[in-house]
């Protein structure tokens, strides 16, 4: 979108948005439009030196003592009796899936506001997702819409803590009681995060974790899982550990009895889930710094969601009583498109871009704070490559998954009973995913980068009329 022309003999550029030709909040060049507004290094030589000592002792496969202690303080830090690291996050949600007993012709309720690797395990498993409302204060799982979706084919339930807010637990485990739906929790987003003093994860029967390079722990790839259901883990050990029996590295030792797997292990069912060891020698250098990143990032994020009440047309998400948000995997604000004068929410977040402020409005922007995207591909457009989950084709089409008719996403075509979801299936989220914007995750900001961004946020809704005249100017 080029910067748009107006007629400037009445109106002076002081105090004026950059994109109508004032003075951007941050020095922006050609070279350089987007400042790097974080001072923060997540990988430092700390980690590049226990992966070399590591590697130097061979600790490069299997439970190695480093695993051991990683493992042991996870499910200390998060009051669970159990804990296994794994190869990624998606992995973690199949082993818990998987641990649950979830299998062929169940159910898997999951909200459509999420990565796909909440629920697509549970096709793995030959079951079928059924997609939920989110509640559009707070973006997460809405307990009400998803009490109307049970069925007697649910066999669990998917609680994402997205963003690093926290979902209303105390409604979804009183609706599992009620109901006998175990509660998976996706804390991929939230590491740190609680809720009314307990750790999420350890909330609901099995809590699930992404380790990946971008979150706020990160072993480059890993994952972990942890529960105080024994037979949860017994089973995630069978699909994920080769060599790991339950009385193991480091396992709380279990009376026999009380086991229903004993019999199988070494080799559980041969499936190798089990995390690199450098990688969580990385991950747990991670972890020491994880109390301090989440007191930074708070910090930062309620200095603007403090402010973001006095600016019309932009409000804080909010957060359930007793939540403590933690992590903070993105950065989301609601925008109100009917208070910016009919502005558009993608012509709002170019105008921060064009103050130096890395912002977008696609529904899952695959971005880290200072603007670097995590995969390869331009900076952020106006474009929505990570739809929500109901709309992309593999739930609207369905899929011969396992060919022969055989797959929960088999449509009567294949030979199956799956009739697909369709854009408006689920208004209410989006509806709201489509007013969101999301502004720069910083962890270490420059000087007065919030006082900064709110300094533009605030320049673009004193002159959105201004804006959307001139726009309707370069469009006529």
């Amino acid at each position: 979108m080029k910067n748009m022309q107006f007629s400037n003999t009445e109106i002076g550029t002081k105090n004026l948005p950059a994109v109508l030709g004032g003075k951007p909040v941050f020095e922006i060049s050609e070279d350089a439009p987007f400042p790097k507004l974080d001072q923060w290094h997540q990988i430092t030589e700390v980690e590049a030196q226990i992966a070399y000592e590591m590697t130097l002792r061979n600790e490069l496969s299997g439970g190695s003592s480093v695993v051991q202690e990683f493992e042991k303080i996870w499910r200390e830090r998060h009051q669970t009796q159990f804990a296994i690291s794994l190869s990624n996050g998606t992995a973690a949600l199949h082993s818990a899936m998987f641990g649950l007993g979830v299998g062929p012709g169940d159910e898997v309720i999951c909200p459509t506001y999420t990565w796909m690797g909440s629920i697509t395990p549970a096709l793995m498993l030959n079951a079928r997702p059924v997609f939920c409302e989110v509640d559009p204060k707070t973006l997460l799982i809405d307990f009400n819409d998803v009490r109307q979706r049970i069925t007697e084919r649910t066999k669990a339930i998917v609680a994402v803590h997205l963003w690093g807010n926290v979902c209303d637990m105390e409604a979804l485990m009183a609706l599992s009681e009620e109901t006998g739906v175990p509660v998976i929790e996706d804390c991929s987003h939230a590491h740190g995060a609680s809720y009314k003093g307990k750790p999420c994860g350890s909330i609901g029967q099995v809590g699930a974790w992404s380790l990946q390079g971008s979150k706020a722990v990160s072993a480059g790839e890993g994952g972990m899982l942890a529960t105080d259901d024994i037979t949860v883990f017994e089973r995630a050990c069978l699909l994920g550990q080769v060599n790991r029996g339950i009385n193991s590295i480091g396992d709380p030792v279990l009376d026999p009895a009380a086991l229903n797997y004993a019999h199988l292990p070494p080799m559980g069912l041969g499936v190798k889930y089990r995390a690199h060891p450098v990688a969580i020698g990385i991950a747990s250098v991670q972890l020491q710094k994880l109390d301090e990143l989440n007191v930074n990032r708070r910090k930062y994020i309620e200095e603007i969601r403090e402010e973001l009440q006095n600016i019309p047309g932009v409000h804080a998400i909010e957060q359930y009583t007793g939540a403590e948000p933690a992590a903070f995997f993105g950065f989301p604000i609601c925008y109100r498109e009917e208070e910016m004068h009919g502005l558009p929410a993608p012509m709002f977040a170019h105008a921060l871009r064009k103050e130096g402020v890395l912002a977008n409005n696609n529904p899952y922007p695959l971005m880290v704070g200072d603007g670097v995207p995590v995969f390869s591909g331009s900076l952020p457009t106006n474009s929505n490559p990570y739809p929500l989950l109901h709309t992309l084709p593999l739930f609207m089409m369905g899929l011969d998954i396992f060919t022969n008719g055989r797959g929960a996403l088999c449509t009567s075509e294949m030979g199956g009973d799956y009739e697909g979801y369709a854009p408006g299936d689920l208004p209410i989220t989006e509806k709201v995913c489509s007013q969101l914007v999301f502004l720069p995750l910083l962890t270490k900001p420059v000087p007065k980068a919030a006082e900064r961004i709110l300094t533009a946020i605030r320049k673009i809704s004193d002159h959105a009329e201004l804006l959307v005249n001139t726009l309707k100017e370069n469009t006529v």
